[in-house]
């Protein structure tokens, strides 16, 4: 099997009135391949500007499509070592590593549709049985507020929670960013009394704190509250801080939404203590390496929830990591409930639908998401 075409293309909610949230999505590159035999295989790749992605993959001109057009594979990973090696000396981790990500993706969706099989049964061939829990996952819900100043926090983001928890959702991950300590621990309080018992509830500060004992002073208050983990207390470069955390916190630490490789990864938990990794799965390098991921993380006691602030196309992407492996126990969805991207409403139509929570991984060969042209027009941009 050759690969014959690899094109960049360009989805954005501009021009359609979409409210302007956190959600709206001003510009989302995806890449698309196509084989000799005819398989097209698609992925988006979130966080990387349009066009740095234009400049590494659309055409035969650009840095990996000259590398990647005509070139015969018989494995997705057999592409990942080759372009992973080739950029070595000057680019192992950053925008590049995103971009290989969504190839990797792709291919896999390609691979899945050549074989006939889900991605998810595909996942650990060659390797040890695929071990799995089930044929669903469950997705956590990110909640955001429109607004910042203590009260709309309050009131939007509980407000939000009792309407995901009403449509059928039963896991929520509340983000009272650069809030006061007693704002956190409020909102925690009052999320908390909203759901029931079993529903699983998270906490992240996005990287607002500054100190040790100011992370500790808020974690033992919400300890009480049945946390399944603290996100991204720190940045990410702060690794002391990290490490000192997670020696003492009572709530499990978690991070991982900008890592890429498994290398960092294993310097999150191995110098960091860091116990709930985060892998965005073209972040972190595409599926093959989320699947390596997983697999440290499970010889080393961690768990994995992998990360998606992002549109439905990677989520089910992501649905395949989540549904495939024993220690993710959810996984993150920009629910479009209660954002306004309409790009974002129209994809999650094409996706798995959420039932009673959970989400049933896709039984069609490949990925398992299938992008009409009439949609690609009418939220196409330049």
């Amino acid at each position: 099997m050759k690969i014959e075409q690899v094109e960049v293309f360009i989805l954005s909610d501009r021009n359609t009135g979409a409210r302007m949230d956190a959600s709206f999505v001003d510009g989302l590159a995806f890449v698309r391949l196509r084989t000799s035999d005819g398989i097209v295989g698609i992925s988006e790749i979130f966080a990387v500007p349009p066009k740095v992605t234009q400049a590494v993959l659309d055409g035969p001109d650009s840095l990996f499509g000259a590398m990647l057009i005509g070139q015969e594979f018989a494995h997705p990973r057999d592409i990942w070592k080759k372009l992973y090696e080739n950029r070595l000396f000057d680019n192992r981790r950053g925008w590049l590593i995103m971009c290989l990500g969504g190839v990797d993706v792709a291919l896999w969706d390609i691979y899945g549709k050549k074989k006939g099989s889900p991605v998810w049964q595909l996942m650990r061939e060659g390797n040890q049985p695929i071990d799995t829990p089930g044929n669903k996952a469950m997705p956590y819900c990110t909640v955001v507020s429109d607004q910042w100043d203590r009260e709309s926090v309050l009131r939007q983001q509980v407000e939000r929670v009792v309407a995901l928890r009403e449509a059928g959702y039963r896991a929520f991950k509340i983000e009272p960013i650069q809030q006061e300590a007693q704002t956190i621990i409020e909102l925690t309080k009052l999320v908390r009394n909203e759901l029931d018992v079993d529903d699983i509830l998270c906490v992240d500060v996005v990287y607002s704190w500054n100190s040790v004992e100011e992370a500790l002073k808020v974690i033992e208050e919400i300890a009480e509250y049945n946390i399944m983990f603290v996100e991204t207390p720190f940045s990410i470069d702060r690794i002391d801080l990290y490490s000192q955390l997670t020696a003492r916190s009572c709530i499990p630490i978690a991070a991982g939404e900008y890592t890429t490789t498994r290398w960092e990864f294993l310097h999150l938990m191995n110098e960091g203590g860091v116990s709930v990794l985060q892998p965005y799965i073209t972040t972190c390098g595409g599926l093959t390496e989320a699947a390596r991921i997983v697999d440290i993380a499970q010889q080393a006691s961690k768990l994995v929830c992998p990360g998606n602030w992002s549109t439905h196309v990677l989520g089910t992407a992501t649905l395949h990591i989540a549904a495939g492996s024993p220690i993710c126990p959810t996984y993150e969805l920009a629910p479009t409930e209660i954002y306004g991207s309409i790009l974002r409403k129209a994809l999650e139509e094409l996706a798995p639908p959420v039932v009673d929570g959970t989400v049933f991984v896709p039984n069609a060969p490949g990925i398992g998401f299938n992008l009409p042209d009439e949609l690609e027009a009418s939220f196409s941009v330049n």
